[in-house]
């Protein structure tokens, strides 16, 4: 059995009470409160420009492009997982990209990221989608391991690129 499926097929240690679901709008000040605390955990904690409003705008707004589930304990929000869809040229299907995935401190070890994770794998299989991305910093190893042993891997000769800031203005604004 390969190292991956032992890992899907451990029981899972989280409370009983706690389900995974799709957020809904009266989630959205604690997926912000999240949102803050990861940056914080990230040592970003000033580089978080979104608002509320935003958060709320682009997950419940007329035509939501991001989408978010949530590890919820009796009303109790414990960890979330914010996405939205990728496409893959050469594949010609949609994929999923993980933006944030968050358990709330006192809340991890006990299975929720693997849970959010399993459900965020069961909407890309459900859909035909063809793969799940994401970023992680270098030296966030525990995420790393914990990644690994899901069976998710780097990719080696890939680089994430950015243009935002000055030069995406510069770069807007000198279009013929």
């Amino acid at each position: 059995m390969s190292e991956c499926v032992a890992f899907a097929r451990r029981p899972l240690d989280f409370a009983p009470m706690t389900k995974i679901r799709e957020a809904v709008e009266a989630d959205t000040p604690v997926i912000y409160e999240m949102i803050k605390e990861l940056a914080l955990y990230e040592k970003e904690p000033d580089s978080v420009t979104s608002t509320e409003e935003d958060v709320r705008t682009h997950l419940f707004g007329e035509n939501p492009s991001v989408f978010a589930l949530v590890a919820d304990n009796d009303g109790v929000l414990e960890g979330m997982a914010l996405w939205f869809l990728s496409y893959s040229t050469w594949e010609g299907r949609h994929g999923i990209w993980l933006e944030d995935l968050y358990v709330r401190e006192e809340h991890r070890g006990k299975g929720l990221g693997t849970a959010l994770l399993q459900e965020l794998a069961r909407i890309a299989v459900d859909n035909d989608y063809r793969r799940v991305e994401w970023t992680v910093l270098k030296w966030n190893t525990p995420s790393i391991g914990f990644y690994e042993a899901m069976g998710a891997g780097d990719m080696g000769e890939w680089s994430t690129m950015r243009l935002d800031g000055d030069a995406l203005r510069v770069l807007g604004s000198t279009r013929d």
